[in-house]
């Protein structure tokens, strides 16, 4: 038997002591490893150093070094966020339903643990404790397998939280990591139906359609982000302005960033030369459409490919409209299914936008930047999905539970 098929399996074997868990058990755990993670900071900085020393010498680019790299004010972060779903309600046993049939079935709709989740990530060391956190609370066992370059530093957290597990009288295994950097063992966890429930890869385009289009497990897809901003012939031009800046600038290499312009041709004199001074500023270079390109002079021309591109960079496209039927139509071919939002004080405009655009999160007036779990009071978040299966949007500790019927009667048959 394979090292991952023994994992897979060992998990299966755990998940319904992990599901019977009081919330009081989950949220000790959750707040052991918390301390534990803080008086182990130096072993846990050590392996990081392996890692990030390793990446520059492969010529990791710094963006990526930085996102890779822990310091002591980053693990305390990590901790932070084990408090924090701590502090969450526990959504396991909640009631979603109940309704009593005409012959006196009593019919509730209960939250229950998915069992073995499965979760694939790239080199964010800070993932490894987060989705253990968020699964774990929500009664499931987890196994993890993160990306290569952080191999040694997500052995270091790993250790830790199976630590405070045991501390507190739990399976250790409740937590497992696949500590290899070989890539066919995540094709092989991608098999084990059997044993893993549900699969959540995390990261990039190139990794979340490797998962969608191998996997034999089902999937929640979390998403890109090609998302778009539309201004509107009645928009507050300052504002459209504003939430612009804010959804392209402020991160630029988040699901949630703007990535992609619609702006209605009545307010394209006012609002393209506005748009011109204000992303020269912040350096931002522009893919216009030939209509738009006529009042932005350092704008290249825009191809099909940059109105579909999740750029990830100081970059956006622009495209302009005669309508809000036409940005609607623009955006549902281009976007990824992520969040888009209209600038505009149109009430009528506002809710045919909200009605139609095909989006996970859709927006009035509000910057996209806004779709992440914490924003929404979720507390926290393990990815943003932008399928309808199972969950839609920041995904938070309900949305990585399933429900089953609970069926009580006095000697009901069926006639």
């Amino acid at each position: 038997m394979s090292m991952v098929e023994n994992l897979c399996r060992t998990a299966a074997a755990i998940k319904y002591d992990v599901q019977k868990l009081s919330a009081d058990t989950k949220n000790s755990v959750l707040m052991t490893a918390a301390g534990m993670l803080t008086l182990r900071q130096e072993e846990i900085l050590a392996a990081n150093r392996k890692d990030v020393e390793a990446g520059r010498a492969a010529g990791m680019n710094e963006g990526l070094v930085d996102r890779l790299t822990l310091t002591p004010s980053r693990i305390e972060g990590i901790a932070e966020g084990l408090r924090q779903v701590a502090d969450l309600p526990d959504p396991v046993g909640e009631v979603m339903d109940e309704f009593v049939r005409p012959n006196g079935m009593k019919i509730r709709k209960v939250r229950v643990p998915m069992g073995v989740i499965g979760v694939i990530y790239e080199s964010r060391p800070n993932v490894t404790a987060d989705a253990f956190a968020l699964c774990f609370k929500a009664g499931s066992a987890v196994i993890l397998k993160g990306g290569s370059d952080a191999i040694h530093s997500n052995i270091a957290i790993t250790n830790v939280l199976r630590a405070a597990l045991s501390e507190c009288g739990v399976q250790p295994d409740a937590v497992q990591l696949i500590a290899t950097t070989d890539r066919a063992a995540t094709r092989e966890l991608m098999t084990m139906r059997q044993y893993v429930d549900i699969l959540i890869p995390r990261g990039g385009a190139g990794l979340i359609r490797a998962v969608v289009e191998n996997s034999k497990i089902p999937v929640i897809e979390t998403g890109t982000g090609n998302c778009h901003i539309y201004v509107d012939k009645d928009a507050d031009l300052d504002m459209a302005m504003r939430i612009l800046v804010n959804a392209k600038t402020q991160r630029i290499g988040v699901c949630n960033a703007a990535e992609s312009l619609v702006v209605h041709r009545d307010v394209m004199d006012r609002f393209l030369p506005m748009l011109a001074k204000t992303m020269e500023e912040y350096h931002v270079l522009l893919r216009a459409d030939a209509d738009a390109s006529a009042f932005l002079p350092l704008s290249e021309a825009a191809t099909e490919d940059d109105f579909g591109r999740e750029y990830l960079a100081l970059m956006l496209s622009v495209k302009t409209v005669d309508s809000v039927e036409e940005a609607i139509e623009h955006i549902n071919r281009y976007h990824t299914g992520h969040s888009d939002c209209i600038v505009t004080e149109n009430t009528e405009a506002a809710d045919r936008f909200l009605r139609e655009i095909d989006s996970a999160c859709v927006y009035v007036n509000v910057s996209t930047r806004f779709t992440d779990g914490f924003e929404f009071g979720f507390g926290a978040e393990i990815g943003i999905s932008t399928q309808k299966l199972q969950a839609r949007g920041p995904m938070g500790l309900r949305e990585i539970t399933s429900y089953k019927y609970m069926i009580t009667g006095d000697g009901q048959i069926r006639g």
